[in-house]
C-alpha cells in the first residue's frame, strides 16, 4: 500500500473489531466489561472521591481485554510494526535474510534455452530475497510472499515468442511489474481490498477479481500473463 500507516490502521482497526465480536459473544465478559467502564467513568467525576472506583474500573477492563486472542494479537502487531518502522527511521542495516528488508527487485535475464531439470527452490516469506539476478534463461515465476513490497521487473530480458507466466501470491503489501513495450498482457488478480494500476486506469477492488487485457494483446508474438492474489495491497503494472 502507498502509506504502511495507513496499513497499520486498518489492520489494528480490523483486530479491533475481532476484539469487540469477542466481547459481545461472551455475556459474563461483556458484563464486566460494561461494569469496569462504569467504575472508570465514575472514578473520572468524582476522582479525589472515588480513586478506588477508578483503579477498579481499569483492574477489571484490563482483565477482561487480555483474556482476550485479539488483544494480543494487536499488541503484537503493533509492536512490530512500530519496533520495524523505527528501525527503517534509524537506518539500521540487516542481513538479506532478515524480514525486516521486505523489498525484493526480480532482475530476469536470458541466454540460449538448456536441458531443463526439475528443482526445489527455497522461497521467504517476507519478500527478502533477489530473485532471478544469477538466472539468464527465461523461466515462468512463481513467487510466494507472507508480506512485503515486490518488484517484477522484466525489462531487462527478452521473452520467448509464447506465452509466458508471472505468478504472485501474498498477504500484505505492494507489488509492482515492470513490463516492455511491444509485449501482450494479460493480467489477473484477485484482493480483498487494494488497487491496481494498469494501462492509465486505476481501479479499487473490494473482495473481487479482475481480469484486463493490454490494447496489443491480440496483435503481440510475446504475451505474457501476469497472476496476482493478495488479501490487502495494491498492484501495478508499468510500461518500461
Amino acid at each position: 500500500m502507498r502509506s504502511p500507516w495507513r496499513f497499520f490502521i486498518i489492520i489494528e482497526a480490523l483486530l479491533a473489531v475481532f476484539l469487540l465480536w469477542q466481547v459481545s459473544s461472551n455475556p459474563p465478559v461483556l458484563v464486566m466489561v460494561v461494569f469496569g467502564i462504569l467504575n472508570i467513568y465514575w472514578g473520572l467525576r468524582k476522582n479525589r472521591r472515588r480513586k478506588f472506583q477508578l483503579i477498579l474500573g481499569s483492574l477489571i477492563l484490563i482483565i477482561c481485554l487480555v483474556n482476550s486472542p485479539a488483544t494480543w494479537l494487536m499488541l503484537i502487531f503493533a509492536i512490530l510494526f512500530l519496533g520495524l518502522k523505527g528501525v527503517e527511521i534509524a537506518g539500521v542495516s540487516f542481513p538479506s535474510y532478515s524480514f525486516k528488508n521486505k523489498k525484493q527487485m526480480i532482475i530476469v535475464a536470458t541466454e540460449n534455452p538448456t536441458e531443463h531439470q526439475g528443482e526445489k527452490k527455497k522461497q521467504s516469506w517476507f519478500g527478502n530475497d533477489r530473485i532471478g539476478n544469477q538466472v539468464f534463461e527465461w523461466d515462468d515465476i512463481n513467487v510466494d510472499l507472507f508480506a512485503g513490497d515486490t518488484i517484477v521487473d522484466l525489462g531487462n530480458t527478452l521473452l520467448p515468442k509464447e506465452d509466458s507466466v508471472v505468478i504472485i501470491r501474498k498477504v500484505f503489501g505492494r507489488t509492482r511489474i515492470l513490463v516492455p513495450y511491444g509485449v501482450g498482457i494479460l493480467f489477473e488478480h484477485a484482493t480483498f481490498y487494494g488497487k491496481v494500476h494498469f494501462e492509465d486506469e486505476e481501479i479499487s477492488l473490494k473482495n473481487e477479481s479482475l481480469k484486463m487485457y493490454s490494447d496489443d494483446y491480440d496483435d503481440s508474438p510475446r504475451r505474457i500473463k501476469l497472476i496476482t492474489n493478495s488479501l490487502l495491497g495494491d498492484v501495478e503494472v508499468i510500461r518500461v
